[in-house]
């Protein structure tokens, strides 16, 4: 799976749609990058951790003329996968599926119902004014449940880098 497919996927499982996703993946990225690049591990409980590694300089050989080549020091990440993870891994059933954010409706729709229409002159003056349908409500409702799982989900990636910051204070 790219990029492209875990966004797809983020999107369709939470919810959220695929701007909304695809800002949830690079701010999730973003905080993991730079957390292991000041040198501090993340963990995501169930899931992994992620350990900044550092390559001493070390001699090489070029394949194509068998030369001795110095390759530099460098920095790399190292994965250690949770224990949840591979408890999900192993077992035959897939892991459960987490419950997804209902469908966010338009900001107009939220925003404002539509106006009632008028009815036509021709019609008796003992009808009654239509009524907006209560369908209309529902929109405002979702929207409204929309934004805070979105708020939810951008206070969850803030918990998430404050607790990487917090224990690489305490170090």
């Amino acid at each position: 799976m790219n990029k492209a497919g875990l966004i797809d996927a983020v999107a369709a499982t939470s919810g959220l749609t695929k701007r909304e996703a695809e800002a949830a993946l690079d701010a999730v990225t973003y905080t993991v990058t730079s957390t292991v690049r000041s040198g501090e591990p993340v963990r995501i409980i169930g899931f992994g951790s992620f350990r900044p590694r550092d390559r001493r300089a070390r001699k090489g050989r070029n394949p194509r003329t068998g030369a001795s080549v110095q390759i530099k020091a460098s920095k790399g990440v190292s994965f250690a996968a949770g224990a949840t993870l591979k408890r999900q891994l192993n077992a035959r059933a897939a892991p459960a599926k987490p419950t997804a954010v209902p469908a966010r409706a338009t900001t107009r729709a939220a925003a404002a119902p539509a106006p009632a229409r008028a009815t036509r002159a021709a019609a008796p003056a003992k009808a009654a004014p239509r009524k907006a349908a209560p369908a209309k409500a529902a929109p405002a409702k979702a929207a409204a449940k929309a934004t805070k799982a979105v708020k939810a989900t951008k206070k969850a990636a803030k918990t998430v880098a404050k607790k990487a910051t917090k224990g690489a204070k305490k170090r």
